[in-house]
């Protein structure tokens, strides 16, 4: 494949994300960039949130490429967690389905809360499932896929485990 050709095939494949422009291709370096960003975030305190989409009904009628990154401070250590339907694999970037909202997790002093973002779905249409030290979430209304599986760092009780959902939040709270 000529370099021209190549060229022509990653035109308009470019995601912006506000603080970096990133090729579909190069989207795993460009997390690289971010990290250095993460830096300036730990002065500034708070948290970085960006987030693109794009259009790739030329490969399945209808499918949008989603890729976002969140960036922000733990205990004054940058953690940088990426979100969308775009994941890394030995043979480069894939595009799937289902998309890997962004969530938060805090281990408080009696329980563990997890905070996910489901836009689009409703309460009924959200499924958990707690194995071991895994909580699946997963959630599907139409097109709109989510999955996510959320390690959690401490022993919990399962019984325990309740949730609510308000206006595409979704809060799980399990006790310790």
């Amino acid at each position: 494949m000529t370099k021209e050709k190549k060229k022509k095939e990653g035109k308009g494949l470019d995601i912006d994300l506000g603080v970096v422009k990133i090729g579909l291709g190069g989207i795993f370096k460009g997390i690289e960039n971010i990290i250095d960003l993460a830096d300036k975030l730990k002065e500034a305190g708070g948290e970085i949130k960006k987030e693109g989409e794009f259009d790739l009904s030329h490969l399945k009628k209808g499918m949008k490429g989603v890729f976002g990154v969140s960036i922000k401070t733990a205990g004054g250590v940058p953690v940088v967690e990426p979100f969308g339907n775009i994941i890394k694999t030995p043979a480069g970037p894939s595009i799937e389905e289902e998309r890997e909202p962004i969530t938060d997790l805090f281990d408080e002093k009696e329980e563990i809360i997890i905070i996910a973002e489901l836009p689009g779905v409703g309460e009924e249409d959200i499924k958990l499932d707690l194995n071991g030290d895994i909580l699946e979430i997963s959630a599907q209304r139409g097109e709109r896929k989510f999955y996510k599986e959320v390690l959690i760092p401490a022993e919990v009780k399962a019984e325990t485990m309740r949730s609510s959902y308000k206006t595409g939040i979704l809060e799980v709270r399990i006790k310790k």
